[in-house]
């Protein structure tokens, strides 16, 4: 952690683990932080398409790449989907399944001691 970077305590990991996601707002801004797997994310809570509140969506899986007339689901728990418009995201990366210029932002978590930190 660099000396212009500060740690803030979101979440325990019992509470995320138990709800999944939690939305926390730090230093005026909104950031979902998500437990998926056995690992922990964050992200800014704004749509890069429409600036709709992006970590309020349902989290759930996607369609993936298969033959015509095939349609084959996966990565459930991994997807992020916007509320307004259904842009889908990948909870662990940030990017767009589209369009690879097109990402959330992000935000490094630290669990230490049952507690979740995000630093910013």
């Amino acid at each position: 952690m660099s000396k212009t970077e500060t740690r803030h305590v979101v979440a325990t990991v019992a509470e995320l683990r138990e709800t999944g996601r939690k939305i926390a707002t730090i230093k005026g801004m909104e950031i979902g932080v998500f437990a998926v797997g056995d690992h922990y994310y964050a992200w800014r809570n704004t749509c890069p398409h429409g600036g709709a509140r992006v970590c309020e969506g349902p989290v759930c899986g996607t369609r993936l790449p298969s033959m015509v007339y095939e349609y084959k689901y996966g990565r459930d728990r991994e997807i992020l989907r916007c509320p307004w418009h259904g842009w889908e995201f990948d909870l662990l990366t940030g990017q767009h399944l589209v369009d690879e210029k097109v990402k959330l932002r992000g935000y490094q978590v630290e669990e230490e001691g049952g507690q979740l930190y995000v630093i910013l």
